[in-house]
This record gives C-alpha cells, sequence and structure tokens, in this order.
C-alpha cells in the first residue's frame, strides 16, 4: 500500500468526534454497522451509518421510531442506545457492542443446545420481551438473528426496526419479520394486539434452541404458512417432558389460548434451577404498568447494574453549551456538532465512584 493511500485508509476510519470506526459487524438494508471505540477510554461500541437520502420517507420513519423507541428502554437483557450525532446527511446511532456475534450464529455452530443452557438463554429473552410489553412496546421481529450475546452468553434483544407501540384499544394488522417465526395470526392477515406475536416467536426461538432446527419450514411460502396456520410440527424424542409441555403451550394457534409471559415465567421448566433474587412474583409481573410499576423495574434494574449514569451529571457544562432539544420524541441535549446526548446513559469507561454514589443518594432521595 502506498503512503497516500495509508493515509487516506487510516482518515477514512476517524469519521466521528469521539469514535473510531474499524471493522464492519454487518450490513441491513437500511446501512451498515461498524464497530466503535470511544477515543478518550478505549470503550467498544457498535454504530449503525444511515445515510438520508438513500432512505424513502417510510423508511426515515422507521429509523425515527426505532431511535425513539429504543431510548425508552433501559433493560440488562436490551440493547442500549448510546447516542445519536447527525453529520450531514449521514446518521450515526451508537449503540451497545455484544462482542460474541448472534444467538443463530451460536446455534449454528453447536447444533441443538443442552437445556440448561438453552433455559439460561431462554429465560433471558423473556425478561428483555416483558420489559418491552410493560413500556408497550412489541418488538414483531424475534429471531436468534436479531438476538446478540457476550462471552459470559448475557443475551439482550436488538433490531427494533419493526417494532410498534401498543395503544390501549387499538390493535394491529401489518405482516411483518421472518415468515419461520411469524404467528398464525400475523400469517392470516388477521388483527392482532401486538404481545402474542412476540411470544409466538419465543416459542419457535426455544424450538430452535432445544431441537436445531425450526418447527415450521417449507420449500414454499404457501406451504409453509399452512404449517404455521394449522400447527402442524414435530417434537424430537430427546425433549425432557417439561420442555415438550412449554413449547406446545406457546405454539397454541388460538392467540386467546397461547401462554402469557406471566405463564411461561411460572412453568416448572423455566423455574427449574431459577437463583430467588431472579424469581420476580408473577403476580408483580402483572402489576408492573400500574401505578408506575414499570418505570420502578426500570430504576432498580439501572442501580442494580450500576451501569447508567445521568450525563448532567457525569458531563461539566462548560465541556458543551448545551440546549434542551426534543428529536425523534426522546429527552436529548443537542450540541452545536449535532450530538445527541440521551439522558441516563455513561458511555465514558468504568464507574466513578463519587458519581455513582450521588447518584444512588440522589435516586434515594427520589430527585432522580
Amino acid at each position: 500500500m502506498t503512503e497516500p493511500n495509508r493515509k487516506k485508509s487510516k482518515k477514512s476510519e476517524v469519521l466521528l468526534p469521539k469514535y473510531l470506526l474499524g471493522k464492519t459487524l454487518g450490513i441491513g438494508s437500511f446501512g451498515k454497522v461498524k464497530l466503535g471505540q470511544h477515543v478518550l477510554t478505549g470503550f467498544e461500541v457498535a454504530v449503525k451509518i444511515l445515510n438520508l437520502q438513500k432512505l424513502n420517507d417510510a423508511e426515515v420513519e422507521r429509523v425515527r421510531r426505532e431511535i425513539k423507541i429504543m431510548g425508552r428502554l433501559s433493560h440488562p437483557n436490551i440493547i442500549r442506545l448510546y447516542e445519536v450525532i447527525e453529520i450531514k446527511s449521514k446518521i450515526y446511532v451508537v449503540m451497545e457492542y455484544m462482542n460474541h456475534g448472534g444467538l443463530y450464529d451460536y446455534v449454528i455452530e453447536r447444533g441443538r443446545l443442552k437445556e440448561d443452557e438453552a433455559r439460561h438463554i431462554f429465560r433471558q429473552i423473556i425478561w428483555g420481551l416483558e420489559f418491552c410489553h410493560l413500556n408497550k412496546v412489541v418488538h414483531r421481529d424475534l429471531k436468534p438473528e436479531n438476538l446478540l450475546l457476550d462471552l459470559q452468553l448475557n443475551v439482550k434483544l436488538a433490531d427494533f426496526g419493526l417494532c410498534n407501540v401498543m395503544c390501549d384499544g387499538h390493535f394491529l394488522k401489518t405482516s411483518c419479520g421472518s415468515p419461520n417465526y411469524a404467528a398464525p395470526e400475523v400469517v392470516s392477515g388477521k388483527l392482532y394486539a401486538g404481545p402474542e406475536v412476540d411470544i409466538w416467536s419465543c416459542g419457535i426461538i426455544l424450538y430452535v434452541l432445544l431441537c436445531g432446527r425450526l418447527p415450521f419450514d417449507a420449500d414454499n411460502i404457501p406451504s409453509l404458512f399452512k404449517q404455521i396456520k394449522n400447527g402442524l410440527y414435530t417434537l424430537p424424542t430427546h425433549l425432557s417432558p417439561l420442555a415438550k409441555d412449554l413449547i406446545i403451550q406457546i405454539l397454541v394457534v388460538d392467540p386467546l389460548r397461547r401462554f402469557t409471559i406471566p405463564q411461561i415465567r411460572e412453568h416448572p421448566w423455566f423455574e427449574y434451577h431459577l437463583p430467588q433474587y431472579l424469581a420476580l412474583p408473577a403476580e408483580e409481573a402483572r402489576r408492573g404498568t400500574k401505578k408506575g410499576g414499570a418505570a420502578k423495574i426500570a430504576r432498580n434494574s439501572l442501580k442494580q447494574q450500576q451501569h447508567c449514569i445521568d450525563n448532567r451529571i457525569a458531563s461539566p457544562k462548560h465541556q458543551f453549551p448545551v440546549t434542551r432539544h426534543w428529536t425523534l420524541g426522546t429527552q436529548l441535549y443537542k450540541a452545536p456538532q449535532k450530538v445527541y446526548l440521551i439522558d441516563l446513559q455513561r458511555i465514558s469507561g468504568p464507574p466513578i465512584l463519587f458519581l455513582d454514589l450521588c447518584l444512588l443518594f440522589f435516586s434515594q432521595l427520589q430527585l432522580l
């Protein structure tokens, strides 16, 4: 490589004020995702790069909705949105990076998983999805490709591009997501509330984890949809009776008879050897959206993880002459460089003890 080309290559990696961009992690329909590194701390992030000039109005709206919803979801089993940076016609969405790839590749490499390992993964999917539903968010595209792992097999829900917000008394009809993971009511074009289609997808994922293959598969879409509508699938003999029962209870064609998340959490297969401190009573989960329950769960999760801190405390005011700015429906701070910092985020490296103590102190006083 010549000297001019080497300089050009090095320069092309540094596209953002605070991040060094590296290898491409993936390419989607709307843009690419690159590995990023925070220049000051070395903290690794995933950066989704979107070119607004190449998106139509519907696609731009979908991007806005995804960013808006991700900005309000803070849970250990959901990918975190750190900040959104707009430079000219491009938007850089800075997100949490998972260093072990997707669940799809993990299952492909190993074939079917042992029940203990599958249970560990499935629990985390349910916990993350439960938090989404408590916040009235339906994912609508749950599949192993959209579930990311780290080296400790921590699982996080990702890719909220097809998600939607539930409204009381309103139903959805859009057929979206991957056909093999779509619920019968979706492929039939019927109305659906939302959570039940996500739960069906979870049942498909559980089957894939335990069996290493899809329950519904065919050479063409009409045959596939016929299988799904009729609930035609087989259960391998190697599955334990409890695992079989849970799959059967989830993959029910009638959405009114299909298991709910509280019922899944109460199932013996799900509860097997579950540590007591992780066993949130199902009744409490049902009441989660009442009297600020979802917000309380979120606050407790943040304090337990000690993972996030308010940028209003962490960033000295003289560093950025910021103004309050409402973009994409999310509470943001806007800097002159068009850098939007979302409340309750920290990506600047290891915890700062004094600031963490301040955060805990103020939260106990209910000032935050």
